[in-house]
């Protein structure tokens, strides 16, 4: 199926059921059965790796949370906190036909006005990429490798 494209993620192994002909993937997170789609299929191999690789705690992982960007309601892809609740990490994720484009960025930096978080990621399960942000000289600069949980 086209939807379970691998990609330069680990793969891990995921509760998947067919409902109503519909392909589901278990999201640990949100306790529930979620539809398959491209976009959601990087989204949870990108938590997973989050998880499992970067050992960011499942319990400071939030997923689709709602923002509101010049009156209009938009949602995050992932958003991680630390311990404090301050929010340390935004991820935006694309299908893997979508290449990570400058608009791609845009978005993601239009997203991060509203929530002011340090580190940023973009990703459509092919390509990543990580920058760190100073929001005091309102410049980035991109980084190899996503940090670690301890790392931050």
């Amino acid at each position: 199926m086209d939807l379970l494209l691998p990609l330069n993620l680990p793969p891990y192994p995921f509760k998947l059921t067919d409902q109503n002909g519909q392909l589901t993937v278990f999201d640990e997170l949100r306790k529930k059965n979620i539809i398959i789609t491209p976009e959601e299929w990087v989204r949870q191999h990108f938590v997973q790796y989050l998880i499992r690789q970067k050992h960011y705690p499942k319990s400071l992982i939030k997923l689709e949370g709602g923002l509101k960007l010049h009156g209009m309601a938009k949602r995050t892809d992932i958003v991680v906190f630390n311990s404090s609740g301050q929010k340390i990490l935004l991820v935006e994720c694309k299908a893997p036909a979508v290449g990570i484009t400058q608009a791609t960025f845009d978005q993601a930096a239009r997203y991060n006005m509203v929530h002011k978080v340090q580190l940023m990621a973009v990703s459509n399960g092919l390509q990543h990429y990580y920058c760190r942000i100073d929001h005091q000289t309102e410049t980035y600069k991109f980084i190899e490798e996503l940090p670690g949980y301890k790392e931050l």
